[in-house]
């Protein structure tokens, strides 16, 4: 499908500057810019490719000033944000690509489950008895969807995503292929045999609202209760939330994350890749953790920074780091001083 340069300046309140019949059919990077495609400057940096791109269309911003010839192919829409008004066409992009409601008849619908209209369900995917899926809603194919589930309105579930029983997913959330909703919680108990009974974990998992889950990425069920992720938080790819975790609203974290069980992340976290978090613990809003940091006890100060392993005070770690990166060097003056001693 094409839009010309006239149309894609009214979706974004923008003014052509050059061809309004430009037209365009795909979307690139300004260094990539091929004929009929349309790109954006929005950092500095990238201005020298403006010069040579060979898209047709470009977004830049009202203030841009051209300090030498443009191509003589391409056109320019001027708006306010850049970036903000590129985003807004990959989103129209990325729901001009969604598949047509239907549901596959090479999928299996319990006669019980409820399904809104607009639904896509794609082949060879399980929805369970008594599951409910609101308007809009995109499964594709290969999911899982087990009894009693709830999917709110226009949730994209991903290929091979499985959700088990009384699990809640709420509106417009994201589920990337190979997530896990609902697996049992680490739940053992040790017994007179020495080893371990399993603990039946009967809670569920709620999702909220705009939640985003990366692939891989496993949410245990409660043993008792939910795990609740609430809105807007995101996910990154192979994270392990145990259950009963409680991740506050708008908290972002990066990949391979592990968080034990019981333990409550506040509101506007930051955490980065590879961190690991006990159980049972409590960390306050605001907080950022650094990449491969390992939190052993409660974070209870609002918009801490800390790193490290254990974790502490991001300055305080950076202090210690250097005072180890000293270390070598004043051993081996110890080691002077000791041989002068016994000299």
């Amino acid at each position: 499908m094409q839009f010309s340069a006239e149309q894609i300046a009214a979706m974004l309140s923008g003014i052509v500057e050059g061809d309004a019949n430009a037209a365009v059919s795909g979307l690139s990077k300004i260094e990539e810019g091929k004929s009929g495609t349309l790109t954006f400057l929005a950092n500095p940096k990238y201005t020298e490719h403006i010069y040579s791109t060979g898209a047709s269309i470009a977004i830049v911003g009202m203030d841009f000033k051209a300090e030498k010839a443009l191509p003589a192919t391409l056109t320019l829409i001027r708006v306010e944000e850049p970036y903000a008004c590129f985003a807004k066409l990959l989103e129209a992009y990325h729901q001009l690509r969604m598949p047509k409601a239907v549901v596959s008849e090479k999928s299996h619908v319990d006669a019980s489950a409820s399904i809104s209209e607009d639904v896509y369900v794609g082949e060879f995917t399980y929805i369970g008895e008594g599951v409910r899926i609101a308007k809009g809603v995109r499964i594709y194919p290969n999911c899982s969807i087990g009894p009693y589930v709830s999917i709110g309105e226009g949730t994209v579930v991903h290929a091979g995503v499985r959700i088990y029983n009384d699990c809640v997913i709420g509106a417009n959330c994201t589920l990337h292929s190979g997530v896990v909703i609902g697996g049992d919680g680490f739940g053992f108990a040790p017994n007179s045999e020495n080893n371990y009974q399993k603990v039946p974990q009967i809670g569920n998992v709620i999702l909220e609202d705009y939640v985003e889950v990366g692939s891989n990425t496993t949410i245990d069920r409660a043993t008792l209760g939910s795990t609740i992720i609430r809105k807007g938080v995101k996910l990154d790819n192979l994270i392990q939330v145990a259950h009963n975790v409680e991740i506050g609203e708008n908290t972002v974290i990066a990949a391979q994350t592990g968080i034990a069980g019981s333990t409550r992340i506040g509101r506007n976290c930051m955490i980065g890749g590879q961190v690991g978090i006990v159980g049972h613990i409590v960390i306050a809003d605001g907080t950022k953790i650094a990449a491969q940091s390992g939190v052993a006890s409660a974070i209870k100060e609002p918009n801490s920074i800390v790193q490290g392993s254990p974790a502490f005070g991001f300055m305080d770690y950076k202090k210690s780091y250097l005072g180890f990166m000293k270390l070598p060097e004043l051993l081996r003056q110890v080691a002077q001083l000791q041989k002068k001693s016994e000299s």
